[in-house]
């Protein structure tokens, strides 16, 4: 148990690729077809490279599509280029959904992360809610203070506009998702709440809440774990976009990392039904017992949020 937790704990940790190919290298798809932007350059974030996945029958003269922007790019369709030599297989999931008409047509953009990801993805509200020990003790872990309004303001202000005039997509935010794992779900959750004008929704797997974990690999204790969710909560309930415009999914499984998430996802799920967010209608926590930390699990399910936060359109 042990070796798995401190395995989770190292992918959770990772900033750049441990095994697998080259990351720099092309992006190969089995479906569908990438447009590499190359590593584009930002006056708010460091450098990283962008790819972005077109369906297929992806055309400028088509319809528009819808936007799923995705962190971690590098692991969404090639082992080739991912971390640890496991992808989402977006590419195979969203190209075959597409074509059962249960998601609508979308484009992924894949945002690479860099060495800073931990302080790119923590939420920095959330973190100045922390004790300031406990933002020492999360600071030290993660090589400094968060990075995350940096990296959103990237995303929405540079990032966005490049691919609303390059690709053929709706522009609105019930067409603009934004997802991602672990850290990752961190960041996306805290993208809708802080530019809700901007995301109709977010998709949050195997988030981590801790935000610290012990270097055994051990959850933190009951007085930390009631530091953080507290932390979460106060910031999260005058966060929450209007559940009337905008949808939220969660997940976890019960291996690994994922073993300690669901008593930290009860509590962020009371403030969300409490904002006045339904089950099934514009919200889904789901648990996936037997699941782990890692590509592998969340590529096993992840028709179940891309079909909820992008169906087909009138559903």
């Amino acid at each position: 148990m042990i070796r798995w937790f401190l395995l989770a704990l190292l992918i959770l940790l990772a900033g750049t690729p441990a095994v697998a190919g080259d990351p720099r290298g092309p992006v190969h798809v089995s479906e569908g077809t990438i447009v590499d932007l190359g590593v584009l350059k930002s006056q708010y974030a460091d450098p990283r490279r962008v790819v972005v996945w077109l369906p297929p029958g992806y055309s400028p003269r088509a319809p528009k599509h819808a936007v799923l922007y995705m962190h971690d790019g590098q692991n969404l369709f090639d082992k080739a280029t991912a971390g640890y030599g496991m992808e989402w297989e977006i590419d195979e999931h969203l190209s075959k959904l597409i074509a059962d008409r249960k998601v609508r047509p979308t484009i992924v953009v894949g945002i690479w992360n860099t060495p800073k990801r931990l302080q790119e993805y923590v939420p920095s509200k959330a973190f100045n809610a922390l004790p300031p020990e406990y933002r020492e003790k999360v600071r030290a872990l993660y090589g400094g203070d968060p990075l995350s309004d940096g990296y959103l303001k990237f995303i929405v202000r540079e990032l966005r506009p490049m691919i609303d005039k390059r690709f053929n997509v709706k522009t609105d935010r019930a067409n603009t998702m934004i997802m991602g794992s672990s850290m990752g779900s961190l960041i996306s959750l805290y993208a809708v709440n802080e530019y809700p004008e901007i995301f109709g929704g977010a998709g949050m797997m195997s988030t981590h809440w801790p935000l610290f974990m012990t270097p055994d690999g051990k959850s933190v204790g009951e007085a930390e774990y009631e530091i953080v969710s507290s932390a979460f909560e106060h910031y999260l309930a005058p966060a929450l976009p209007d559940p009337r415009t905008h949808k939220l999914y969660f997940d976890h499984g019960s291996e690994t990392l994922d073993a300690i998430y669901k008593r930290y996802q009860d509590r962020v799920d009371g403030v969300v039904a409490r904002r006045g967010y339904k089950q099934a209608v514009n919200w889904l926590t789901k648990s996936f017992p037997g699941q782990k930390h890692n590509e592998i699990s969340w590529a096993s399910r992840v028709d179940v949020p891309l079909e909820f936060l992008l169906p087909p359109s009138g559903r």
